[in-house]
């Protein structure tokens, strides 16, 4: 559990207190230690609810948070712009105040009198500290001081996920030519690369990759020794450049597991790819001996970023119920989805087959990322538990550099900068898409995704802060903030799936078409009342009341034999446990009832 303020404060404490101080979080739900900053009283300021209207009432922020009521609480992280509204000449109702854009599909208004310049304070502290990197002030996962019983930052170790993988081998070597990130800042220390290159030739390789980005292995097939391995765009640019120590390299990830022909997927429009050798870039061409080049047409961040902007038109305040199904394809983000499956699908069914893949896009951490985890996802069940999710999202993301401050902004004024898309949020789509199509596949459920999806903008953890690697050690992440995973694993049963059934040598091939994808509701549109109100599934329902009431049977049984003799109460135990165990763990309880679905 979270360690508790100490410092008790009380409402009524509040009604006459509007000065700095330490706040009382159970009030919030929570036990988050953070610093009052203000509270603005219900008679200057009054919430615009797009569902029910003009709301008067008491407003406080925190340095992690804004709260209204029961209505409101809202991490200061997922601020993405403050904007005022209206002038001191502005006339009508409610036209004076603020406006506030979420990174998370919603907006909010704030309207103040006109008199006394009174929105002046609430706008310099929200914008102060929804930003705290524009004002040279620490991001909020420094300043939490929770505590949990598990340490999340111990749930990746590389070497312990190769030696999972059965690696090294005589095909493949452990590389530490990174550890000091000399080789390419953007990458992790520990690498698996082939046994037949030597240090030389990874250097050598490195100059003709994007940011020094090399192939190196994220995942080999246990029986038929097929790899999937990520890097950048190679460096042909306009002149059509070769390097044969880059041709010979990638020759000896396909002769690996004796594959006639290496495939290379290219994440891009085969027009981007021609277009980003103006600028030095470029794909694999023809030189490029036993391979095959296929491109997987999927779009670059700024149309993603534009897509999710028309989905948040027409799905927050309200949704657009007239001409629903037409204005959800003029988005085109379920179309954009199909394209990242699709693909993902036919990197897992190559490599299921017996071929290795190299995958890549421009620079290797965008849409390369979503191409490997997930087709790791659909070949290996290992990281559809909970705490092999936590490894996949560890190793293919956090770990090769995706770049979470740049896409998503932590603490960035910045809401206009073009770095900024939503490729995590769309790769967290993609897997609930797979859930919702294999759904006793998954140890996990959609409140981890959701709670994932919260806390990438929160700050609240050291999880998804900085873009890569050495920036979290330059920062001191590990040592100075918490992980996600230690809130997650020390209350894993609430994130369990209850209709799990564990297959471990199961591929799974989602449907990939615009009939069997859905918009995920419960994430886009749970803003609306009317969504949020909706019941859980009938069956999950009845089968958690089910759960509950073998639960207080267990309790009964128990009661009954510590109210027996003690030698009497040790042969009730015996045979009790033989009939009807009682499980120590949530997941053990999960795994006693087994229900077909």
């Amino acid at each position: 559990m979270g360690k508790k303020c100490s410092e008790q404060l009380s409402e009524k404490y509040f009604k006459n207190y509007q000065k700095p101080g330490k706040m009382k979080n159970s009030i919030f739900g929570d036990c988050i230690q953070t610093v009052f900053l203000c509270l603005f009283p219900d008679k200057d300021i009054i919430y615009i609810c797009p569902f029910s209207g003009a709301l008067k009432g008491k407003v406080f922020i925190t340095n992690y948070r804004l709260y209204f009521k029961m209505m409101l609480n809202v991490p200061l992280g997922v601020i993405c712009r403050v904007e005022k509204m209206g002038g001191a000449s502005s006339r009508g109702e409610n036209s004076y105040g603020l406006d506030i854009t979420c990174k998370d599909m919603r907006n909010l208004r704030f309207a103040l009198k006109q008199e006394g310049h009174s929105r002046r304070d609430i706008f310099e502290i929200l914008f102060r500290y929804a930003f705290p990197v524009s004002h040279g002030l620490s991001l909020f996962a420094y300043l939490s001081q929770e505590k949990y019983e598990e340490n999340g930052w111990n749930i990746y170790k590389p070497m312990e996920e190769f030696r999972r993988q059965g690696l090294p081998n005589d095909k493949w070597r452990i590389s530490f030519i990174n550890k000091s990130y000399e080789l390419c800042d953007t990458y992790p220390t520990v690498l698996a690369v082939p046994y037949k290159a030597t240090e030389e030739d990874l250097r050598k390789v490195a100059t003709f990759r994007s940011r020094g980005r090399i192939p190196v292995l994220s995942w080999i097939h246990r029986e038929n020794q097929a790899v999937i391995a990520r890097c950048s765009q190679p460096l042909v640019g306009m002149s059509g450049k070769r390097n044969k120590d880059d041709e010979r390299y990638l020759d000896l990830v396909r002769e690996a597991n004796g594959t006639s022909k290496l495939i290379i997927y290219d994440a891009r429009p085969n027009v981007n790819a021609v277009a980003n050798k103006a600028t030095g870039g470029g794909y694999e061409g023809d030189e490029y001996q036993n391979a095959e080049l296929i491109f997987l047409d999927i779009h670059n961040i700024h149309v993603m970023r534009e897509s999710l902007k028309k989905l948040k038109d027409i799905v927050y305040p309200n949704v657009e119920e007239s001409h629903w199904l037409s204005s959800l394809e003029s988005t085109h983000w379920l179309e954009h989805i199909k394209l990242v499956l699709s693909g993902a699908i036919q990197v897992a069914d190559k490599v299921s087959s017996g071929n290795s893949v190299v995958v890549h896009c421009s620079d290797g951490w965008d849409r390369t990322a979503q191409l490997t985890s997930l087709a790791m996802l659909m070949l290996d069940s290992h990281y559809r538990t909970l705490r092999g999710f936590q490894v996949l999202l560890e190793k293919e993301w956090i770990s090769f550099g995706h770049k979470f401050a740049s896409r998503i902004g932590h603490g960035d004024k910045n809401h206009a900068d073009q770095d900024r898309s939503p490729i995590f949020v769309q790769f967290i789509d993609c897997v609930w898409q797979m859930t919702k199509q294999f759904p006793t596949a998954f140890e996990f459920n959609e409140r981890l995704l959701l709670t994932i999806l919260d806390h990438l903008y929160s700050c609240r953890f050291g999880t998804f802060l900085y873009n890569c690697e050495s920036a979290r050690d330059q920062h001191e992440v590990r040592l100075k903030t918490v992980s996600l995973w230690s809130l997650v694993n020390s209350s894993n049963d609430i994130y369990l799936n209850p209709f799990y059934t564990p297959e471990s040598g199961r591929v799974l091939y989602p449907v990939a078409s615009m009939r069997h994808l859905e918009l995920w509701v419960s994430y886009y549109i749970r803003w609306n009342p009317r969504i949020r109100q909706q019941q859980q599934s009938p069956v999950e329902q009845r089968y958690k009341e089910l759960l509950a009431l073998r639960d207080e049977y267990l309790k009964k049984l128990e009661e009954l034999e510590l109210s027996d003799s003690p030698s009497s109460h040790l042969a009730h135990s015996s045979t009790s446990n033989t009939s009807l165990p009682a499980p120590s763990t949530p997941s053990q309880q999960y795994t006693h009832l087994q229900t077909p679905f």
